[in-house]
């Protein structure tokens, strides 16, 4: 006995269903309406993924979208599903019927079928499944090299469409299969399937044009589609021909876009390890950035299962004095430490940030008096976050490591804070 819904898994791929997206319609089936990720997680299908197979869903009417907050999606019922199969069979069967005398009397006409001995050369598809049907046999023909230029939003179509299976095979046998695309987060997917049995590079420009190069005997190049002039991936028209300067078009064409691209497992690594993101903090805003940090480490426990997170209250202020040090020493100037100290004290004055003194030049020592922030409710200030915002500026001016130590409590009251800098 079958899993429950088999049969109408199957029924979804004969009606041009990809697999996973009927996965997601029969989850939606089983559990009611759920939300996006709820589905995601319910057909065992990656979240980026399942977002575009939702949108395919909703367009092709097997899934409606709520009003609710957040957005859920209800299933077309399977009932209400098989009617409008067998209403629309029965509508292709009646139209069949009444075309059959035209369909034979057009064959008679043209008994010759294109091939490569065609005197014209060339040949017009039209309609997705035409075209697919067509690129199957060529790839199944192809002897020693096939190149692919291909927009990102039609990379996915290589997998849903099943002409990847036709690649791989024709990689097993030996066929070097070059694809060139845009690789980015919505195809990445698809972008990491494809590099295991194909050479595939991103294209460092966009992809103007669809194109499929066979050996140097013939290319096929898209005229339309759902990222050309069609509304829609059915709309699709394709042009065939074995002429050699055709062939030759869509060769360089190729080469053109592939020459610069970036190797796929480098644009995987650029995309998956970005640089380090930064959090700007903006006064009178404070509020954004930092619910940003309260969502970060909510999203860290929530991951790890940590109930409860104890933050080094002095590593944080360390990692602020830092860059406060490293934007201050962007305004101020000084190539040598009497520079900068004296820079430093002009600094203080004019920041409202207290009276900043050199009391001594050799070791270098500061004295900070009058700092507003400086007081019983925030202790943390000149003991944790001065050294370090001193020690940063010394460093970012004068491009060697410095040690700063920390004020002596006791006598702040009657000296102030006061800071030794050494060279490290």
């Amino acid at each position: 006995m079958g899993r429950p819904g088999s049969g109408i898994l199957a029924l979804l791929s004969e009606h041009g269903v990809p697999e996973k997206a009927g996965r997601v319609y029969l989850a939606a089936c089983r559990a009611g309406p759920q939300t996006a990720s709820e589905l995601a997680r319910l057909s065992a299908v990656n979240r980026v993924e399942a977002y575009r197979l939702i949108k395919q869903l909703t367009t092709e009417g097997l899934l409606e979208a709520t009003h609710s907050r957040p957005q859920r999606f209800e299933a077309l019922s399977p009932d209400a599903l098989v009617d409008r199969w067998i209403h629309r069979a029965s509508t292709r069967l009646r139209q069949l019927q009444k075309d059959r005398a035209r369909i034979l009397s057009d064959w008679e006409e043209q008994r010759t079928e294109f091939d490569d001995g065609d005197p014209r050369k060339f040949a017009v598809l039209e309609g997705r499944e035409t075209i697919r049907r067509f690129l199957g046999k060529r790839i199944g023909t192809a002897e020693r090299q096939i190149l692919v230029s291909t927009t990102g939003l039609s990379l996915p179509g290589l997998i849903d469409g099943g002409l990847h299976r036709a690649l791989q095979e024709a990689a097993d046998r030996g066929v070097k299969v070059r694809v060139v695309s845009e690789i980015g987060p919505p195809n990445l997917v698809e972008a990491k399937h494809l590099a295991g049995f194909t050479e595939l590079r991103h294209s460092n420009g966009p992809v103007a044009n669809r194109a499929v190069v066979f050996d140097r005997v013939g290319a096929l190049v898209y005229v339309s589609g759902e990222d050309g002039l069609g509304r829609t991936g059915d709309e699709q028209v394709a042009l065939w021909s074995s002429a050699p300067m055709f062939v030759q078009l869509a060769r360089d064409y190729h080469r053109r876009l592939w020459t610069p691209a970036t190797r796929s497992e480098e644009r995987f690594v650029e995309i998956e390890s970005p640089p380090s993101a930064i959090l700007p903090v903006v006064s009178g805003r404070e509020s954004v950035p930092f619910q940003r940090l309260k969502e970060i480490a909510k999203l860290g426990m929530r991951a790890s299962g940590v109930r409860e997170l104890h933050l080094s209250l002095p590593e944080f202020i360390e990692a602020i004095a830092r860059q406060l040090g490293r934007e201050i020493a962007g305004q101020v100037e000084g190539k040598t430490p009497q520079e900068v100290a004296r820079a430093l004290s002009e600094y203080y004055e004019t920041h409202t940030m207290g009276h900043l003194a050199t009391l001594r030049e050799k070791p270098l020592t500061f004295r900070v008096t009058g700092c507003f922030a400086c007081t019983r409710d925030s202790p943390e200030i000149g003991r944790v976050l001065c050294p370090q915002l001193l020690r940063a500026v010394l460093e970012t001016r004068l491009g060697q490591r410095w040690e700063v130590t920390k004020p002596d409590p006791t006598k702040h009251a009657s000296r102030g804070c006061i800071f030794t800098a050494t060279p490290a």
